[in-house]
Parts: C-alpha cells; sequence; structure tokens
C-alpha cells in the first residue's frame, strides 16, 4: 500500500520506517492541503496531525483513500462523516503524554503565579532587582478545580495532592468515585467549582457538549483573582469572555497553551499576505488571540504541552498501530 505521512519530521520518519514494513512510505513535514493534497492522489493511507485539515475537498483530491490515521486525540480536523461515506476509516490516537501534559499544566501554573517571565525580562532588560511587583503566593493548601479527570486530569490531581499538598475539587461528567475517594477529593458542579478554586484546570476533550462550556453566562462566577490554565482545547473557552474576565478582574490570570481559533492564527502571514481572508471569524479569531498574547498576566505557549520525546515516541507508535490494525483487517479500538 501506498501511506502518506505529513507533518512529520526528518526523525519521525526514521521511526515510521523501521515500524511499518513491506509499503510505499512518502513524507512530508508540511501539513496536508489543498496545494499538495493532488502529490499524495494515489494514496491508500494518509497519516496526518491536527495542522491537516481533512475536509470535503482534500477528499475529493484523494481518489483512492481508504484510511486516515490522526496522530492526535482530537479529530475534529478531520470529516469523518463524509470519509464514513466514502468508506474510508478514521483512526486516532486516544491517549499519549497524560504524564507530559500534566508537567506543563504546573510550568504554566508556577510560572503564571511566581511571575517568572515579568521577572525574567525586568532583569534581562534592566538589571533591576526591585521586587515589589513579583510576589506570588504559596500552592500548599490552595483550591485546585480540575475540569475533567480522565487520564491527564487525574495526573494533575496527583501531583496537586502528593506534590504541593493542595485541595482538589473537579468536575466531571464521568465521575470516578474511587479514584476521588482514593485521593482525597470530591466532585462538584461547575458552578460551585468556577466559584471555589483558586486555580481552575480544562482537561476535557473538545466535543459539542464542551464548546465554550467556560463562556459569559459562567465565567462571572469564577472566584476573584483565580488563575485558568488551558492545555486541552482553545474553542472549550469563549474567548470573549475570557477576555472579559481577565479586563475585569475577575480572572487574574490566565496560562494557555491552546487558543481559540489558533489554526487561523497559524496561518495570518499567509492569510494576509497571500489572500483576502474568506472568513470574518477568521480575523475575529486572530485579533482576540492577539490582545491575548499581548496581556501582562496571561501566558500563551504555542500547544507544546505534549511536545516530549516520549510523547513523541507514543504518538508514532499507536498511529502505525492503526495502520497495521487497518492493513491486516483487525478491528482496531481506536478506530
Amino acid at each position: 500500500m501506498k501511506i502518506y505521512f505529513f507533518e512529520n519530521s526528518a526523525e519521525d520518519n526514521a521511526i515510521v520506517s523501521s515500524l511499518i514494513l513491506g509499503h510505499e512510505l512518502f513524507f512530508s513535514d508540511k501539513k496536508l492541503n489543498v496545494e499538495n493534497a493532488d502529490s499524495a492522489a494515489d494514496a491508500d493511507i494518509i497519516s496526518v496531525f491536527v495542522n491537516s485539515v481533512v475536509n470535503k475537498e482534500i477528499l475529493d483530491r484523494l481518489p483512492n483513500l481508504k484510511h486516515i490515521s490522526t496522530r492526535s486525540t482530537g479529530y475534529d480536523h478531520v470529516d469523518v462523516d463524509n470519509a464514513k461515506q466514502r468508506g474510508i476509516s478514521v483512526s486516532y490516537v486516544p491517549s499519549y503524554g497524560s504524564e507530559t501534559v500534566a508537567e506543563f499544566t504546573f510550568a504554566l501554573i508556577l510560572a503564571l503565579n511566581r511571575k517568572i517571565f515579568p521577572a525574567y525580562h525586568q532583569l534581562r532588560e534592566s538589571t533591576d532587582y526591585n521586587i515589589s511587583n513579583l510576589g506570588g503566593f504559596e500552592l500548599k493548601g490552595k483550591t485546585l478545580g480540575i475540569i475533567g479527570t480522565g487520564r491527564i486530569g487525574k495526573n494533575v490531581a496527583r501531583i496537586a495532592k502528593n506534590g504541593f499538598q493542595m485541595n482538589v475539587i473537579a468536575f466531571d461528567a464521568f465521575k470516578d468515585e474511587g479514584f476521588a475517594c482514593e485521593m482525597g477529593f470530591e466532585y462538584v458542579d461547575l458552578d460551585s467549582l468556577l466559584s471555589q478554586s483558586d486555580i481552575i484546570s480544562l482537561h476535557v476533550p473538545y466535543t459539542n457538549d464542551t464548546h465554550h462550556l467556560l463562556n459569559k453566562e459562567n465565567m462571572g462566577k469564577i472566584k476573584k483573582g483565580a488563575y485558568l490554565i488551558n492545555t486541552a482545547r482553545g474553542e472549550i473557552v469563549e474567548t470573549e469572555a475570557l477576555l472579559q474576565s481577565l479586563h475585569d478582574g475577575i480572572l487574574g490570570g490566565a496560562g494557555l497553551d491552546v487558543l481559540e481559533g489558533e489554526r487561523p492564527l497559524k496561518e495570518e502571514m499567509e492569510i494576509f499576505s497571500d489572500r483576502i481572508p474568506d472568513n470574518e471569524n477568521d480575523v475575529k479569531a486572530i485579533v482576540q488571540d492577539h490582545v491575548l498574547i499581548d496581556m501582562p498576566n496571561v501566558i500563551v505557549t504555542p500547544h507544546i504541552a505534549f511536545f516530549t520525546a516520549e510523547a513523541k515516541s507514543e504518538i508514532l507508535k499507536t498511529a502505525c498501530e492503526n495502520i497495521d490494525s487497518f492493513i491486516f483487517g483487525k478491528a482496531g479500538n481506536n478506530i
């Protein structure tokens, strides 16, 4: 079979080549788009990451396609319904980097709370040792509200309880009461979590049910001065409400590894240099994201919470196993 990998580094290519044998492999470090889709017109299988939007227009250009392997937990960048109509199966990586993302969550919390970046820039730019504006607070005894207690959320709870002696509360549509008992925390409703938490951390998948889970209607209930940490998906938080909460001082700050509309932000140079934006929501997202990035009490990172050697290896291994399962007609769990 002819298998095309997009958004793959040279290092990734070597790993994939050692895991998939006896098939024709093609690699590109570019995302799959309408400009390069024709180069993969004979593909039986494609493997992509989150920046490749596999929509009807792309699928029309891949007439031989039988399977799509996305190397991500989320698959909203793939038109699954359209693929199903064409008899194309889709596989994903249901979990990876659960320790990696949990650790990064606390990197954001500590950097935000202890004002690491303002302190660094102050000293580097002016050799100023005045610490009057650089105060933070201890995490011990503070309340961490975890929204979503899957693998990552559970690891965040463990670090909070065992590492920092924090109080933990959680909200989840699918409660794990056994784990809550083991770790010594309780599940509460969303409004209670927002009003009681000193720090709120998001770890739910992005679905129709979690779109704008935090929004204009409920973000006013957040405990004044609390921090919001998002390493999940940007669309879980309504950006306009987030900006308003920061402006009004409801939120004391935010640590964001993801942004609503981050895909158009990544493509900003292309949008403004090569074509007129065809979607006013893209322009709005770009403007709002720039406002967030420029706020002094906000830390934004470019979707790197998952990005460790261990997590990348785990992702590639699972994606290649998914492809093997499809080729050999196995009923894989990740379809």
